[in-house]
């Protein structure tokens, strides 16, 4: 009996380029899980693609500028393009679309977090395989994120309107996640290898406001909408893995004290992203901050009582509008006070749309420029003195990079360190001849010293 060729059937492919953010990268892992889900094959070159999305990026200007670029050369290379993301909600000139304004010849342009928009218009322009084979997509979905970590997006949007910030113009106001959904996410997290798991949206701390902390359900029990409880729960269905759990983008409110003796128990890691952006009353007032520099200080003591091992990252802006050289030098002294440990600086840049740039005391370009320098000169002595004060402890490394085993050594990163945004642990090749390293593995480490903004470790 004869064979019968059965005919070839092409999958559709699609190319797909993310910028911005993590809470923009957990947007586009949802698209490619869908994407995925029904047969589409996906790739993140314009090669052989069928039709590229290009998540964008809209929040300040040099952002804006790669978003558009990476748009033009989509557009260049493959010629079919759906737009996606936080450029994709900006106006342009006379109140229409930027995008289509620039690249008129893109098939559609949606705001963020518009999985099923996009979808919609991926089905339009290339029609879905007969057959998905939704049942090779893994619970936890398509991640962009090495397997050992994951950042699990806990609402949308933000309440806030900060003078010099344009995002709940582009991601509206906060919208919470189901708690049961979002606990859901994480086990299912857990159980497929992440063993760091990092929390962010626009406001951390705020999570359940909008819903009134109602109570939603998690395996059959009650569980409040709400920061604590949220975390709570996180920090027990982490622990059988060993996982961390690590908090980012929390603002300073009273209800974060609750939070810091999960931290010193060892729950949830010891380390807050807190976005303080300035410490003198009448700048932070100007940006329409909810909280004042007078509290932040004496809420970091309070924390650093409760948690001595806590670890605070931190970012500020410098030269923001109307910014006296005493105002800026209160900060220069809160952040010798406060010794945050890790901060990032931006030198203050007009966004369009921004309520900021209207503020009188526009500074030049080259005095916010030469602010941030002194901002950055201050921060890297705190920095430095901090690490050299681990040189000597024994610390636990999450293991990133391990070429050959780790016989030569690897990179990792202890609880101080988040990913691509603080600092790693240069590991050294092991004293033991049988000690191995793993990627996405954890090992103790004994510091022996600091290299710039990392630390030196001997496996042990």
């Amino acid at each position: 009996m004869s064979e019968v060729a059965l005919p070839e059937v092409k999958i559709p492919k699609v190319g797909f380029v993310s910028l911005g953010c993590p809470k923009a990268l957990t947007d586009s892992e949802l698209i490619l899980t869908q994407l995925s889900a029904e047969g589409y094959q996906t790739s993140k070159t314009f090669e052989g693609a069928d039709i590229v999305i290009v998540n964008t990026c809209g929040f300040i200007d040099d952002a804006v500028r790669e978003s558009l670029d990476t748009i033009g050369e989509a557009l260049a290379e493959n010629g079919k393009v759906i737009v996606t993301g936080c450029l994709g909600a900006k106006a342009g000139e006379g109140g229409g679309n930027l995008v289509k304004q620039m690249h008129p010849s893109v098939l559609a342009v949606t705001g963020p977090h518009a999985t099923q928009e996009v979808m919609d218009a991926v089905h339009l322009n290339l029609p879905k395989p007969h057959d998905p084979f939704t049942d090779l997509v893994p619970a936890f979905g398509i991640k962009l994120t090495p397997k050992h970590y994951a950042y699990l997006k806990i609402s949308e949007g933000c309440n806030h309107r900060c003078t010099f910030c344009i995002i709940p113009s582009m991601r509206g106001d906060l919208v919470s996640r189901p708690i049961g959904d979002v606990l859901k996410e994480a086990k299912a997290l857990f159980e497929g290898g992440v063993k760091e798991l990092l929390v962010i949206s626009q406001d951390t701390s705020a999570y359940g406001v909008d819903v009134k902390y109602r109570t939603g359900f998690f395996d059959g029990r009650p569980v409040r909408t709400r920061m604590l409880e949220l975390v709570q729960t996180l920090g027990e269905l982490a622990q059988p893995y060993g996982a961390w759990v690590r908090l980012h983008y929390v603002y300073p409110y009273p209800s974060v004290d609750e939070v810091i003796p999960l931290m010193a128990t060892g729950m949830v890691l010891p380390y807050l992203d807190v976005p303080f952006q300035h410490s003198h009353p009448d700048v932070l007032r100007r940006m329409k901050r909810p909280a004042s520099g007078e509290k932040n200080l004496e809420r970091i003591e309070r924390w650093r009582a409760m948690c001595p091992e806590l670890v605070i990252r931190s970012t500020f802006i410098a030269g923001f509008p109307g910014e006296t050289e005493e105002e800026f030098t209160h900060l220069l002294d809160f952040m010798r006070e406060a010794r945050i440990d890790r901060a990032g600086c931006f030198a203050y840049s007009p966004v369009t749309g921004a309520v900021a740039n209207e503020i009188p005391g526009m500074l030049p370009q080259e005095v916010r420029e030469e602010r941030r320098a002194r901002f950055m000169k201050v921060a890297e002595e705190v920095s430095a003195e901090k690490l050299r004060e681990r040189v000597g402890a024994t610390m636990q490394v999450l293991v990133d990079s391990a070429p050959a085993l780790g016989r030569k050594g690897g990179v990792g990163r202890s609880y101080a360190d988040a990913p691509e945004i603080d600092g790693t642990v240069k590991l050294l090749p092991p004293e033991k001849i049988s000690k191995q390293l793993r990627v996405g593995e954890f090992t103790r480490a004994r510091i022996v010293g600091t290299d710039g903004h990392d630390l030196v470790g001997v496996p042990v």
